[in-house]
């Protein structure tokens, strides 16, 4: 087998007790796969003897989440969060789907672009992550991915609280637009954090990967931390819909306020506009046919239906 290192495919070995990238696998071995091209691809497949199938779901940017085995190899596709900032400046959060497939004698992670768990894992962020002991390896990917998720919906809530009190002193477009896209993000957070769980959950009945019992409570807590997740995505979700539905009156309201106002000044500005047609055209018997006469009498009609106006308003 020939085992060249490529740009978007990386090897990983753990020895003297710290994982390093090597220039060739071995048994035991990470091999991280980025966004690979067709030739590399082609080369996972015959070269590696990956499930061709296996290759193809886990680059599917629509793959749900989900378990599976194929003779001796085993595919898990789970729902990593991802954020972006828009040209906009919009915060955005979404979910990619990353592939693990486990072999005799890898474990291979493979994903259309390159992601803050591959990042955090390659750089040592992820203590003790041992390739070698494959179940373990796995379960550690899972509970970073589950605390990722935690991470992230503190940052929703924050963002969306610091923009609920800009909104209390102005509203703006551009904070409306990042509630929109926190939202929507939340959609997606709880869509993939509940489809996580149920992998999660297949994962510990044990019957497609082996488990042993020195990675039960670590599988335990990933499943913890999964629920913990979706717990806190399903409570945000609900505050923002509040937060989103109260705003949308308020601005209603304001509208109300707004076109109330200008009905005021058009009923006003329009009482010296009658008065001063009466006494500008040329029709006789007017009372008191004078301009101090006509300019007071405006005074006083635009005073008082302005007084009464305004009175009503605050009835």
């Amino acid at each position: 087998m020939r085992c060249s290192r490529n740009e978007m495919i990386n090897f990983y070995c753990y020895e003297n007790g710290i994982l390093k990238q090597c220039d060739a696998p071995k048994a035991g071995s990470w091999v991280s796969v980025v966004d690979p091209t067709p030739q590399e691809v082609r080369e996972l497949i015959e070269e590696y003897g990956l499930d061709s199938g296996f290759v193809k779901s886990a680059l599917d940017e629509e793959e749900s989440s989900r378990i599976e085995r194929e003779d001796d190899q085993t595919l898990v596709i789970i729902d990593t969060p991802v954020s972006a900032i828009d040209d906009d400046k919009t915060k955005n959060f979404y979910t990619l789907p990353m592939g693990i497939i486990v072999t005799d004698e890898y474990v291979f992670t493979i994903s259309i672009r390159e992601t803050q768990i591959i990042n955090e894992a390659t750089r040592g962020g992820i203590r003790n992550l041992r390739p070698d002991f494959k179940t373990r390896f796995v379960l550690q990917i899972l509970l970073r991915i589950s605390a990722l998720f935690l991470t992230y919906l503190k940052q929703i809530d924050k963002i969306s609280s610091a923009a609920e009190q800009e909104l209390h002193d102005a509203m703006k477009n551009e904070l409306l637009m990042q509630l929109l896209a926190l939202e929507k993000s939340l959609v997606y957070f709880s869509t993939s954090l509940k489809a996580n769980e149920a992998t999660i959950e297949k994962i510990f009945r044990g019957r497609v990967i082996k488990l042993y019992d020195e990675d039960q409570d670590l599988l335990e807590d990933v499943l913890i931390e999964m629920k913990q997740a979706i717990e806190m995505s399903s409570i945000y979700t609900g505050i923002l819909s509040s937060m989103m539905d109260g705003f949308s009156s308020i601005i209603s309201n304001n509208q109300n306020i707004v076109m109330w106002r200008l009905t005021i000044g058009t009923i006003i500005l329009e009482i010296p506009n009658i008065m001063f047609a009466f006494y500008g055209i040329n029709t006789k018997d007017l009372p008191m046919p004078y301009t101090w006469f006509a300019i007071s009498l405006t005074a006083l009609l635009t005073g008082i239906t302005a007084f009464v106006l305004l009175k009503w308003k605050k009835k």
